[in-house]
């Protein structure tokens, strides 16, 4: 995939993405971060690519100003951490250090976003491990391994091998909200499907799921919308 900007008032990123399925240039703007996608034919040149998302640009420009603008982190800004909105502040310390009201960070603002990003991960893979081994122990299952990516079109996945994905953006909802998307993924290692009997087994490990749902319907797009910068 290969990234291009725009020009114009407001520039607009997109990425060219080919496919040996389209047959016609395509754009999309995803709804949870407002990202642009342009999918092309393989064959297809890169000026016309190009020529295609300018013609469309006006309504590009439109439709990303209803979206609402990305969000880029630095000192002064807030981030949300399980729940938390804390300021991002410089200090002098070497790695992240979370007080009541703020995340102190090692005085480098070109480093903001992606010291935050890496902590973000760490603490999301210890928060998920812990959740999934404790879910599964209730239904008497196993995992293989958890993986941790920058999803977009879900929070979790579960495999026919046991192994579990997730988004390590789950780790700025409250604390609980990670907990049930933990929840959901291992109960797929009982049923792999989203049967009444699959929501029967959600329910037994989180009584409460349907509120946690909410939470990630309501303010899940918020959470994509954090530019960490990568």
């Amino acid at each position: 995939m290969t990234r291009r900007t725009l020009q114009g008032d407001p520039p607009v990123e997109i990425t060219l993405r080919k496919s040996a399925r389209a047959r016609r240039f395509s754009l999309r703007v995803s709804q949870l971060d407002g990202r642009v996608t342009l999918s092309m034919p393989a064959r297809a040149e890169e000026a016309a690519a190009l020529a295609f998302a300018e013609e469309k640009a006006a309504w590009l420009r439109r439709v990303l100003g209803a979206h609402g603008p990305r969000e880029a982190l630095g000192f002064g800004s807030e981030l949300l951490f399980e729940g938390r909105r804390l300021v991002v502040r410089p200090a002098q310390v070497r790695a992240p250090v979370l007080s009541a009201d703020a995340i102190h960070l090692p005085q480098d603002p070109a480093r903001v976003g992606a010291r935050l990003q890496a902590y973000l991960k760490l603490v999301a893979r210890q928060r998920l491990q812990a959740a999934c081994e404790r879910h599964a122990g209730q239904l008497g299952r196993r995992f293989r391994r958890i993986t941790l990516r920058d999803t977009r079109s879900r929070w979790g996945s579960c495999t026919a091998q046991g192994d579990l994905m997730f988004s390590w953006r789950l780790v700025m909802a409250p604390a609980e909200v990670l907990d049930y998307v933990a929840a959901h993924e291992v109960a797929h290692l009982a049923e792999m499907n989203h049967s009444p009997a699959f929501w029967a087994v959600v329910a037994r490990l989180v009584p409460d799921y349907e509120r946690h749902r909410r939470w990630l319907r309501s303010h899940g797009a918020a959470l994509h919308r954090v530019d960490f910068g990568s």
